[in-house]
C-alpha cells in the first residue's frame, strides 16, 4: 500500500512530461517499477497499461479543443495499432537485456537526431497537408516501443516529425499523443491476456499521470519549440545512459 501512495506524486509528474513532450510516460514509469523490484519484463508490461490512461488524458485535451487534425491522427494511428499488435507478442521471446540494451541505443541515437537549431516555423494552419503514408509509417514506431520496450515511442516520433517530416513542434507532439495511445491500447491487451503486467500499479500510475496529462496538455502551446526540444534532448540523454545501466548490470549479474 505505501508503494502505492508513493505511485502517485510520480504518476503525475510523468503526466506532466507526457502531456509536454507527446510521449506515454513510460520513460518515467520504467525505471520506477524496475527501483519498486519488478522484473524487466513486469515493469515494462506494467509501463504500458500505464500509459493508456495517461495519453488518453492528453488526447482527450487535444480533441476538445479542436487542435488534432483527423486524417493525420487516422494515419499515424492505424499503424501505431498494426505493428503494437505485431511486436505486442515478440519482447516476451527476448532476454531482459536485450530489452534494456535496446532502448540505450534508441534514446543514444535520439539524443544525437534532436536539433534544437532546425525546429520547423511556428505552427500553421490545421488543414495543412500532412504526408499523411510517412505519418503511417511512423506509426509503427510507437507499435514497436510500446509493445516491444513497453515505451510509448514519442521521444522517436516527435523528432522525426519535426526534423524529418516538417511539422510543427506542437502539431507533432499531439500527434504522437494520439498514436501512443493506439499502441499501448493494443499492446496493453496483449500483455493483460499473457498475464504480464501490475494492473493495480498501472491503474494508480496511469490515473495520476492522466491528471498531470490533462493539465500540461492544455498549456502546451506556451512553451516555446526551443524549450520542447532541449527538454527532449537531456531527457533521451539521461535515459540512455540509465537503460545501459541497467543492461549491463544484467548481462554480467
Amino acid at each position: 500500500m505505501l508503494q502505492l501512495l508513493l505511485l502517485l506524486p510520480l504518476g503525475i509528474l510523468a503526466g506532466i512530461l507526457a502531456g509536454l513532450l507527446g510521449i506515454g510516460g513510460g520513460l518515467v514509469f520504467s525505471p520506477l517499477l524496475l527501483w519498486l523490484g519488478l522484473s524487466p519484463h513486469q515493469a515494462l508490461a506494467t509501463s504500458t497499461l500505464a500509459i493508456v490512461p495517461t495519453t488518453a488524458g492528453g488526447s482527450w485535451a487535444h480533441l476538445r479543443r479542436g487542435l488534432l487534425p483527423w486524417r493525420s491522427a487516422l494515419a499515424i494511428g492505424s499503424g501505431a495499432l498494426v505493428f503494437g499488435l505485431l511486436f505486442g507478442r515478440l519482447g516476451a521471446a527476448l532476454p531482459a537485456w536485450q530489452l534494456l540494451a535496446s532502448q540505450a541505443l534508441m534514446y543514444g541515437a535520439l539524443t544525437l537526431f534532436v536539433r534544437p537549431g532546425e525546429l520547423a516555423p511556428s505552427e500553421t494552419a490545421l488543414n495543412t497537408r500532412q504526408p499523411l503514408l510517412a505519418l503511417l509509417c511512423l506509426g509503427a514506431v510507437a507499435g514497436l516501443a510500446g509493445g516491444l520496450l513497453g515505451l510509448g515511442g514519442g521521444l522517436v516520433m516527435v523528432p522525426v516529425m519535426v526534423s524529418a517530416l516538417r511539422l510543427p513542434i506542437h502539431l507533432a507532439i499531439r500527434l504522437s499523443t494520439f498514436a501512443v495511445l493506439c499502441a499501448s491500447s493494443v499492446a496493453g491487451l496483449l500483455f493483460l491476456q499473457a498475464g504480464r503486467g501490475e494492473w493495480l500499479s498501472a491503474l494508480v500510475l496511469g490515473g495520476s499521470a492522466a491528471i498531470g496529462a490533462r493539465w500540461s496538455a492544455a498549456r502546451l502551446q506556451r512553451v516555446k519549440p526551443a524549450q520542447l526540444a532541449w527538454l527532449l534532448r537531456l531527457l533521451t540523454l539521461l535515459l540512455a545512459i540509465d537503460s545501459a545501466r541497467r543492461a549491463a548490470m544484467l548481462f554480467y549479474k
